[in-house]
């Protein structure tokens, strides 16, 4: 046992300290990205991602972000045909989500074979990114599939985003625990400050030339600009972009979300919560949100206005142009009483 006394950091810890800046306005702000990958593969947009959970990761939330030129990770429990019927429209936002079982490589496989395009990009998703069943699933997935775009995790430390990367991943996912709707904290005691995971996970990304998502923790546009600021190449958003009319959300009726390893998702997708295991995820309530453009321009907005008061015209310069401050303890315990 030992205990890492330096100080770590979560987005609610710190704010971003303004510069002086030329920019007359934030119309002057360029918020798409291109990307080049270790894998040879490319793609250009804007880098924000729905996570692939029920009520977000959907057809509908996917070519809805296609119009605004981000992502969606979608669902792992649509059927093949409807996949390949999704993924033959060529959208630029469209990402296949996957675990590490044969059943699921298989799915892939008849899928992928059946869809014209093979730059296809991929998410490998599980809770627990440090079993060496996941790093040999990668490499094996790496070797058999090379012009893949593949995203994987989760991980929280730099060691193991390097491990991930030199076993072919190109975008490492990063974030145990920090969602709104999961428990993996409360009821493991693992995790790690999201904000110092994304400056350290980045680090170690960028000097391997590879890439990092910052999956978790935000529920503000700020804790999005912040994630950016800290070195995330992508954001994944969960919660924030639950709730909508293409997630299947209706201003008649109640609407839920839910981690993605609680008793509702186990209830829905295996059958209940297996007896070895315990549900890491919560079910909430959530307000009807309309059309998720509107959030979508909310989000982008924050950020443009992120940009201007630090004085980068393009969103890869935010990082390079901020300073954070560590808010101080009576502050924080003010913000958590005012939460509460």
């Amino acid at each position: 046992m030992r205990i890492i006394n330096d100080l770590k950091l979560d987005y609610k810890d710190v704010l971003i300290t303004p510069k002086r800046s030329t920019l007359a306005s934030r119309s002057e702000v360029e918020l798409r990205r291109h990307f080049k990958f270790r894998s040879g593969n490319e793609w250009y947009g804007v880098p924000i991602i729905a996570a692939n959970m029920d009520g977000v990761g959907t057809f509908e939330m996917d070519s809805a972000l296609d119009k605004c030129h981000t992502m969606a990770a979608l669902t792992k429990h649509f059927k093949d045909v409807e996949l390949i019927e999704q993924f033959n429209k060529k959208l630029n936002s469209s990402v296949y989500s996957l675990g590490i079982s044969n059943n699921d490589l298989n799915k892939f496989d008849n899928v992928y074979h059946l869809v014209g395009d093979k730059h296809i990009k991929v998410c490998i998703d599980v809770a627990n990114g440090y079993t060496q069943a996941f790093v040999e699933f990668i490499q094996k997935f790496r070797e058999r599939y090379p012009g893949v775009i593949l995203m994987a995790g989760n991980v929280v430390t730099p060691e193991m985003t390097e491990e991930l990367i030199l076993a072919g991943v190109d975008i490492v996912k990063v974030g145990i625990g920090p969602g709104s709707v999961c428990t993996t904290r409360k009821m493991t005691g693992i995790g790690y400050p999201q904000l110092s995971a994304v400056i350290e996970c980045a680090d170690a990304a960028h000097g391997l030339k590879g890439h990092i998502i910052a999956d978790g923790g935000c529920s503000v546009p700020g804790d999005i600009v912040k994630a950016f600021a800290a070195g995330a190449d992508f954001v994944m958003l969960g919660g924030m972009l639950a709730g909508h009319k293409e997630g299947g959300a209706s201003s008649f009726s109640d609407n839920r979300f839910y981690g993605m390893s609680s008793d509702t998702a186990m209830d829905l997708h295996n059958g209940g919560v297996a007896n070895y295991r315990a549900s890491e995820g919560k079910t909430v309530e959530i307000p009807y949100r309309g059309e998720v453009s509107r959030t979508i321009q909310d989000i982008l907005g924050g950020l443009r206005s992120a940009c201007t008061y630090v004085g980068a015209s393009e969103l890869k310069e935010l990082s390079k142009r901020t300073t954070f401050v560590r808010v101080t303890q009576q502050l924080n315990e003010t913000l958590s009483a005012y939460e509460i």
